[in-house]
């Protein structure tokens, strides 16, 4: 059963690389912003759905598509380079452009999607950014190293996002934590913003 269904999955990344790397992403983004709420944050019954819904969404629209791209530039860009310097190269890469900005990009499209104002997106930014780059440091380049390395291009966007399923529940408990609107929902099952 598994092997076959690793085998349609196989089948599925050759023939829609970019849908089913969206598709995982989003996936995985929901997975941890469901355990960042249950398990970090132990919220039980007061598990905010729409938070859930802009963390998937987010993996799928923008995560997603974005890695896919990116992992296939680099390959582009460092095409030529041996194997072990290619992967390094890469990693390099990656941690310098790729990991400040994507993070910049997830605080901010968070607070938007969570109707924050752009004075508390800035705030949120200015508290939180610098000491999220810093655990990426701590927590990301012996990953991207292996998955350069060792991770053939159409399956690197699943093996970060497997890897990720810690971080992204990291992300989603950082992003919320102080700032974070609380949702409302109204008798007639409308969402109210603060």
């Amino acid at each position: 059963m598994a092997v076959r269904l690793w085998k349609s999955y196989i089948d599925f990344v050759a023939k829609y690389p970019l849908k089913s790397q969206a598709y995982s992403s989003g996936v995985l983004f929901f997975i941890g912003d469901v355990v960042a709420q249950q398990v970090v944050e132990r919220k039980g019954s007061n598990h905010n759905p729409y938070r859930t819904v802009r963390q998937t969404v987010f993996g799928l629209v923008i995560a997603g598509p974005a890695l896919r791209g990116w992992y296939v530039l680099l390959d582009k860009i460092y095409k030529t380079s041996r194997p072990q310097t290619a992967a390094l190269k890469k990693m390099v890469t990656d941690q310098i452009i790729m990991a400040p900005l994507f993070i910049f990009t997830f605080f901010t499209v968070m607070g938007c999607a969570s109707g924050k104002s752009l004075q508390k997106i800035k705030d949120k930014v200015r508290q939180d950014y610098f000491d999220t780059v810093i655990a990426n440091y701590k927590v990301w380049p012996a990953f991207q190293l292996i998955n350069f390395y060792f991770i053939p291009l159409q399956h690197r966007v699943l093996f970060v996002n497997t890897v990720a399923l810690f971080w992204n529940t990291y992300l989603a408990w950082k992003t919320n934590i102080d700032i974070a609107p609380q949702d409302k929902v109204s008798p007639d099952g409308q969402m109210i913003l603060d």
